[in-house]
């Protein structure tokens, strides 16, 4: 001890109250709302209101494509249980333990009921990747290391390589490849921008239309990791099930969006093209 502290170990983080990477990605959209208001009160007329409608529409598309790459509520799942707090220890706590699946990995939340017992304060988030870049088994490794509490590192092992149910490798597959669909939406958003802004309509229809195809698609990538069998998480008598998370379904929604726009321009073009521009 060094007045009354372990000179070698590091304090613990801080937890930052929101995610960056989500308050960068809507900055970056709200600068860009905030200056096309600014450049609004130039136009004349009703193309005002139209104008206001397609800046305000693809913005809200980009943002949503480009936000869910990140977020990591596409699945979700809370259970409260009686169960251990440390390894080797037979004292139990009542707590609330979360588990919120990514694309590219995966959050273990857990919170006491209350947030302070055994003379310690029960509140934890730890973050365990596995897309292609990253090692899970070594941040799982890195947890027991750090002496994470029990239920997060039980959670976590049930997620890992080595069980027999695979759910990690489904995960892990069917993230990336529902990634990869979402940045090819990405850029198929920024060529209708383009379209749009020339007067070549029906084919930023037809990009529209790709954009929620592939929305759609990534979707389905990542249905299929939900529906595969999965190894049951037990704390004695109560079962942490998941399901679909607001990342999920936003992305659903946009897609749809995007699916009945795009239809409808090349409906318009086809029977209708001077009301359409």
């Amino acid at each position: 001890l060094w007045n009354g502290s372990f000179p070698f170990y590091p304090s613990a983080n801080t937890c930052f109250p929101f995610d960056t990477t989500w308050a960068i990605i809507i900055s970056i959209f709200l600068s860009m709302l905030a200056t096309f208001l600014i450049i609004l009160p130039g136009i004349r007329g009703r193309g005002r209101l139209f104008w206001l409608l397609r800046v305000v529409m693809s913005l809200f598309v980009g943002a949503v494509v480009l936000t869910v790459q990140f977020t990591r509520d596409w699945e979700t799942g809370w259970v409260m249980a009686n169960t251990s707090y440390k390894s080797f220890s037979r004292a139990l706590v009542n707590v609330d333990i979360g588990l919120h699946i990514g694309l590219v990995g995966l959050n273990i939340t857990l919170v006491g009921n209350p947030v302070n017992q055994l003379n310690e304060t029960i509140s934890y988030n730890e973050h365990f990747a596995w897309s292609f870049s990253a090692d899970y088994d070594h941040s799982y490794s890195a947890g027991l290391e750090k002496g994470l509490p029990s239920p997060i590192l039980w959670v976590a092992e049930k997620l890992s390589r080595q069980r027999p149910c695979s759910m990690h490798g489904q995960y892990r597959i069917s993230g990336h490849y529902a990634s990869a669909m979402l940045w090819m939406a990405f850029c198929t958003w920024l060529i209708s921008i383009l379209l749009f802004s020339m007067p070549i309509l029906l084919y930023g229809g037809f990009m529209l239309l790709l954009t929620a195809v592939l929305m759609l698609f990534s979707l389905l990538f990542f249905f299929t990791a939900k529906n595969t069998p999965k190894c049951p998480i037990q704390f004695g008598p109560a079962s942490l099930k998941t399901d679909y998370g607001g990342s999920f379904w936003l992305t659903l929604a946009t897609g749809l969006l995007c699916l009945l726009l795009g239809l409808g321009i090349i409906i318009l073009n086809s029977m209708q093209p001077e009301k359409l521009k």
